[in-house]
């Protein structure tokens, strides 16, 4: 097996159950709030909240940090480091007395995460260009699958195996990931004897930065676009379902289906770009995206919304492998690590800010609101995309098929 495939494996399995970990949460945490002492039913929703986002406030102000170790050190010293950091951390999770222990740890845990961005500048500097799209989409699939089936994970591990076994179990295959990536993952990398620059030395010397800060912001819509339904989609199922029994295990269906849509899409939509161009697929998906949230509002069964979830999963696989490969051509290897941290940042003020924005639109407007607005950023992200990105590349690509004539 060639070694840049033996990396994607474990990375895509370490990539997975650490998206998992950020997640799993969600669904126990409240339950688990109320098991370490708190009764006060508003309190509980205040921590819960408070809990379940520090992480990801801390990986969005810590992930350019280790990206720029990655650069330095290599990536696979990131990942060992994240790896075997998040599986005690998570582990000790389920030790905590207090829910300040509790909030302690889950901030701890979005200090020493970094797995994915290591991953991610990994798989793209050690695989060749015949390759690199459908590597990059692959791996992808292990970062939407795990953090949209963690909530699921975390309530089936709760419901047979108890609140605390949640946390075991999850730190126990990260550090199955953790020995994995000692013992299989292979990087010829290469120490800069250049000095290490600054942030805001990097983004001065980058090239195309106009295309970059599009390929973030596209990124920060797209997690922000999946992640908006959470809050609601609980109540959305009551409401549809008219009451029907297993309304958590219908909304972790519905919730997870575009996980499982981008297992089977994102590879195929890969391979895609690297035939037909990374900014045509960027492009497509966001309007097909956008147009699959609108009759998403217009429900009347359980059903029907897992199944335009699906759908929206299909569209959505493109989009993270497509940015990566973008954001790959554009940067020179010396900042890989460090821009692919700051995309990954992106990305989890997405997950956070997602979450709130869906809470808020749906307590001031109504839950179909939520679907209309998420799909109106997803149009209004397709036409600066259009501009910014798929006409000048396209133009750069006639302009190289007329110098090849």
């Amino acid at each position: 097996m060639p070694i840049w495939k033996r990396n994607l494996i474990v990375c895509w399995f370490g990539t997975f159950v650490t998206s998992i970990g950020m997640s799993q949460i969600a669904p126990v945490l409240p339950l688990y709030i109320k098991h370490l002492g708190v009764d006060n039913t508003a309190l509980v929703a205040q921590l819960a909240g408070v809990t379940f986002g520090i992480t990801f406030i801390m990986s969005a102000i810590f992930s350019p940090i280790w990206g720029q170790a990655a650069d330095r050190f290599g990536r696979k010293p990131m990942l060992l480091r994240a790896s075997l950091g998040m599986a005690i951390i998570i582990g000790c999770m389920g030790f905590t007395h207090n829910v300040y222990e509790l909030i302690a740890l889950r901030t701890l845990q979005g200090v020493v995460t970094g797995f994915a961005t290591a991953c991610t500048a990994l798989v793209a500097t050690q695989t060749d260009e015949a390759h690199a799209g459908w590597a990059l989409g692959t791996l992808s699939t292990g970062a939407i699958t795990g953090s949209l089936l963690g909530p699921l994970v975390g309530g089936i591990i709760a419901e047979h195996f108890g609140l605390q076994n949640v946390f075991f179990m999850t730190g126990g295959l990260l550090f199955a990931a953790f020995i994995l990536t000692a013992l299989f993952v292979k990087e010829n990398f290469v120490r800069s004897e250049k000095k290490v620059m600054n942030t805001k030395e990097v983004w001065r010397a980058l090239p195309n930065k106009s295309f970059i800060l599009t390929m973030f912001v596209t990124f920060f819509t797209l997690t922000l676009a999946l992640y908006s339904v959470e809050p609601i989609i609980t109540v959305y199922m009551q409401q549809l379902s008219r009451g029907a029994s297993h309304i958590a295990l219908l909304s972790g269906l519905a919730f997870s289906a575009s996980g499982l849509a981008s297992i089977l899409a994102a590879p195929q939509l890969g391979k895609l770009s690297d035939k037909i161009g990374a900014q045509r697929v960027i492009f497509v998906a966001l309007i097909v995206a956008g147009v699959v949230f609108i009759p998403q509002a217009f429900v009347n069964h359980p059903w029907e919304l897992i199944a335009l979830r699906f759908i929206l999963g299909l569209a959505v696989a493109g989009l993270n492998p497509s940015v990566n490969i973008l954001i790959k051509k554009m940067t020179p290897p010396d900042f890989t690590g460090r821009v692919f941290g700051i995309t990954n940042s992106a990305g989890y003020l997405g997950i956070f800010m997602g979450s709130v924005f869906g809470g808020q639109i749906a307590a001031w407007l109504g839950i179909q609101y939520v679907f209309f607005i998420t799909s109106a950023l997803l149009f209004v992200n397709a036409v600066w995309v259009y501009f910014k990105v798929y006409k000048k590349l396209n133009v750069k690509h006639q302009l190289v098929k007329e110098q090849i004539k």
